[in-house]
């Protein structure tokens, strides 16, 4: 038999069709059993693996490790606190040596020797241990000082801070001028005169007295003054003395070359009183003899001279404190030590319906020679109605001139004028 030619071998020819069907056959064999392996309620129990476990769980021990992380920070810090704090207690780098470390600003009235009495002691403490509040307190004691600051810098250098009072006027206390400010506390000059004010000096003022006391004083010589001073006016530059014992009627002594005058502004409307003041003030000098007090407190009557019994004045001054005062600028006239008036006759007016009565205690030699009209005197009684209106047609003029009235002294009833002689016999 011939052999077959040819390099290839087929499929078919290597394996016989009888062979497929055998192998078919076994694969589908081998799937039953395993389909019979997965549906059999009698499976062998298949080995199981351990697996080792923590004690506590992953989460908590992971926050475990970061609070012990965070625990490791916080006594580093701690120590590193201590350490610093160790250095910045013990370490001279931290001390206050010398008083030329403590810097101050601010200052023009209080002196740097007030300041370092205050502040002196912590010279050579250490700089964390220094009370600021406690200083800041014992400053503002010091009359000067209105508010003050103390802060530390470090190494060992203190700032202290200094907001001064502002004087608003001068005071007389007892034999002492000083300076007083809006408030009602009460300062001293400063040393040396550095700088001279322009103020009025108020008296009536007390050291002993509580503050709230001299600060309602103060309100009132506040409104006195913004009154005085309204629409340009400036009538406080013309005043050296302002008396507030008496808040119902306060009282301005000016500062007149001619000779001053003490004038009664009552307890408001002191600009409207002041400038009827000022209006008639040359008029009332060429009428009287001398001119020393006016009362303006009334609507429609004006007094003249009513200080009767005199005005207490405060006690004088010492040499050293009326140079110390002239030094700050204090007026002249407000230095110099007033008598007491001696008493007088007291005289009344009875004023007109619409004028202003005058009431004087020494009128000019020459009213004593004037007529019988011009000379009027007070009846005993109630005046009648026809003495009012010859009172009023001779006395008030259309310039406002006021009536004298005048009761005569037991010394001018000696010897009296001839006009007054003849007046008295016609009568």
């Amino acid at each position: 038999m011939a052999r077959k030619s040819g390099s290839t071998i087929s499929q078919e020819e290597l394996y016989s069709p009888a062979d497929v069907p055998v192998r078919e056959d076994m694969d589908d064999a081998r799937l039953l059993d395993l389909d019979g392996e997965e549906e059999s309620p009698f499976l062998r129990g298949q080995k199981r693996v351990s697996v080792r476990r923590g004690s506590l769980p992953k989460k908590t021990a992971t926050r475990m490790m970061w609070g012990a992380v965070a625990l490791t920070f916080v006594v580093l810090c701690c120590l590193g606190v201590a350490a610093l704090y160790h250095y910045g207690e013990h370490s001279w780098r931290f001390r206050v040596e010398s008083s030329d470390d403590i810097q101050i600003t601010g200052v023009a009235n209080v002196t740097r020797a007030q300041v370092l009495e205050v502040m002196g002691g912590d010279i050579g403490r250490n700089i964390f241990f220094i009370p600021l509040a406690q200083r800041q307190a014992q400053l503002e004691q010091i009359p000067w000082v209105e508010s003050a600051s103390v802060m530390r810098f470090v190494p060992n250098r203190l700032e202290v801070r200094i907001h001064e009072r502002t004087p608003v006027a001068f005071a007389q206390v007892g034999s002492r001028i000083l300076l007083i400010d809006a408030g009602g506390t009460l300062m001293e000059l400063p040393v040396g005169g550095k700088k001279k004010y322009s103020f009025p000096v108020i008296l009536g003022t007390n050291a002993g007295e509580p503050v709230s006391t001299r600060s309602a004083r103060m309100k009132i010589y506040s409104d006195l003054i913004s009154q005085l001073d309204s629409g340009g006016t400036h009538y406080s530059q013309d005043i050296s003395e302002v008396d507030l014992t008496d808040p119902e009627d306060v009282k301005v002594l000016t500062n007149d070359p001619k000779g001053e005058v003490l004038v009664h502004l009552g307890p408001s409307n002191y600009l409207d009183r002041y400038k009827i003041y000022v209006t008639h003030v040359q008029q009332w000098r060429q009428q009287f003899d001398k001119l020393e007090s006016v009362d303006l407190r009334y609507d429609r009557q004006i007094i003249v001279n009513p200080d009767l019994h005199g005005v207490a004045r405060p006690a004088p001054l010492s040499l050293s404190a009326v140079k110390a005062a002239m030094a700050a600028g204090v007026k002249p006239a407000a230095l110099v030590t007033h008598e007491k008036i001696p008493p007088r006759p007291l005289s009344r007016v009875v004023a007109a319906p619409s004028k202003s009565h005058v009431t004087t205690k020494a009128p000019k030699a020459r009213a004593e020679k004037t007529s019988r009209k011009s000379a009027v005197r007070h009846p005993k009684h109630a005046p009648t109605k026809e003495w009012t209106q010859r009172h009023a047609a001779v006395a008030h003029k259309p310039a406002h001139k006021a009536a004298v009235v005048r009761r005569e002294s037991p010394a001018a009833k000696k010897k009296p004028s001839p006009a007054i002689a003849k007046s008295e016999g016609n009568q």
